[in-house]
């Protein structure tokens, strides 16, 4: 091999003692619920790009299409937005 060659790093590994498990941040949201369905945040997600697309319609409006086409029931659906309201709600001033 011709020219400079590379230092090379050797690296010790040294086991760390067994810690106790890492306790959750009080600021780390809680947990969704388990009846929660998972194509609710894809419900979301369809809405937002809809309202982009389409900025002339309502949110309901667009919303009532995007549940029907995804056939979620649109009562569960408002329930959930309104058990997630104030998270949406930060979300939303975020921007």
């Amino acid at each position: 091999m011709r020219g400079r060659q590379r230092v090379k790093t050797v690296v010790d590994l040294v086991e760390a003692p067994e810690a106790a498990p890492a306790a959750r941040p009080a600021t780390a949201p809680p947990a969704p619920p388990v009846d929660v369905d998972p194509l609710y945040g894809v419900a979301l997600l369809k809405t937002a790009f809809e309202l982009k697309r389409r900025p002339e319609g309502s949110v309901d409006e667009v919303l009532r299409g995007v549940l029907a086409r995804m056939r979620i029931d649109e009562d569960a659906f408002r329930s959930f937005l309104a058990r997630q309201g104030g998270l949406l709600a930060a979300l939303g001033q975020k921007r």
